[in-house]
């Protein structure tokens, strides 16, 4: 079974807090600043979030580590996030959870915006234990800064994240995407062809 954990959050600094206060109307001075601050930053986290998971895409760069029992291919593995910037560490460890680092000049990064992948640099990726497991530490994100996303991606989180506070009583809430965020995360999203057989 694949496990893909996130190592690191976005800070608060990174998100764009008072763009979307401006792009709501909202005043200033009133004395609530702090909710609504505490406020917007969770909508705009939970429009994020809605949005990578529909395109399978990291829009701001953390850090990611991907557990497999076994490779799905024997010189290559697709990573589960785009685009990545780089593969910071791979492990094999055995039945008794002893970990192998593998050296970098075993394999490389083969970076594409929909289907990454790490690739064996020889005859084949390493050979995992039996029982054993393998972990894939990367990095993932068009960027560290709300600046570095494209244009269509960062107004899509926009509009998602705007219509989360408008939408946020419990008798409010919204069934799916928008159809104007859905038209502007288009481009992005995987196409999944063979069945998913490709490694």
């Amino acid at each position: 079974m694949m496990i893909l954990s996130e190592l690191t959050q976005t800070p608060a600094t990174s998100l764009p807090l008072d763009a979307l206060k401006d792009h709501l109307r909202l005043g200033s001075g009133f004395g609530a600043e702090g909710l609504q601050d505490s406020l917007i930053e969770a909508h705009l986290r939970a429009a994020i979030a809605a949005i990578e998971a529909r395109i399978g895409k990291a829009l701001l760069r953390r850090s990611f580590v991907l557990g497999l029992p076994y490779w799905r291919g024997a010189r290559a593995q697709s990573l589960p996030l785009a685009p990545v910037g780089a593969i910071t560490r791979v492990s094999v460890f055995d039945a008794n959870d002893v970990e192998t680092l593998i050296d970098p000049a075993r394999y490389r990064l083969q970076n594409d915006l929909h289907r990454p992948q790490i690739v064996a640099i020889g005859a084949m990726l390493p050979q995992v234990p039996q029982d054993g497991r393998i972990e894939i530490a990367f990095e993932a994100g068009f960027g560290p800064n709300w600046a570095d996303l494209p244009p269509d991606l960062a107004q899509a989180v926009m509009l998602l994240a705007a219509q989360y506070y408008e939408m946020r009583s419990p008798d409010e809430t919204p069934l799916g995407l928008p159809m104007a965020v859905q038209s502007l995360i288009q481009p992005y999203r995987n196409v999944r062809v063979l069945g998913g057989a490709r490694p």
